[in-house]
């Protein structure tokens, strides 16, 4: 598995994994890899800070992590986020109920207080988050190092 920083036309700033470099050039020929947060499939690869070390795992230029202490998947630079910004922000998402492809449904259910106000995320389509924005329901995009679970 190989971590590409990836960037769209509008300078949105993003990471694909990929089997290979060769795989990464014949989805991007055929548009497959498309902006998380615009859906834009005018998509370049990035100078990496990354490097690869043992066992295929890809890390940035952090100190290793001390004998059983946990840490969180390195952020690509090109998030432009301080690290503490970033973790406040996981944090954030690690209190959200992913409700998958159910997003505009139970949106629009907490919005018109048919069931308890919580925090929710998951996906809608480009039509769906219209949709939601055009009947004045608040909601944003998050990148994806930010929810783990679409890699």
């Amino acid at each position: 598995m190989i971590i590409f920083e990836l960037a769209c036309a509008h300078g949105h700033r993003f990471e694909g994994w990929f089997a290979s470099g060769e795989e990464f050039v014949r989805q991007q020929e055929q548009s497959l890899v498309a902006c998380p947060i615009c859906d834009d499939a005018h998509v370049e690869r990035l100078p990496s800070a990354r490097v690869s070390v043992s066992k295929g795992v890809a890390r940035d230029n952090a100190p290793p992590a001390e004998a059983g202490e946990e840490r969180d998947t390195p952020v690509p630079a090109a998030a432009g986020l301080p690290s503490e910004a970033v973790a406040r922000l996981r944090e954030i998402v690690r209190t959200t109920e992913n409700v998958g492809r159910r997003f505009p449904e139970e949106a629009r259910k907490i919005h018109y207080r048919e069931v308890p106000a919580r925090a929710i995320r998951g996906q809608a389509s480009r039509d769906e988050a219209k949709a939601l924005t055009d009947e004045g329901i608040e909601f944003t995009s998050l990148p994806s190092f930010l929810t783990n679970d679409t890699h």
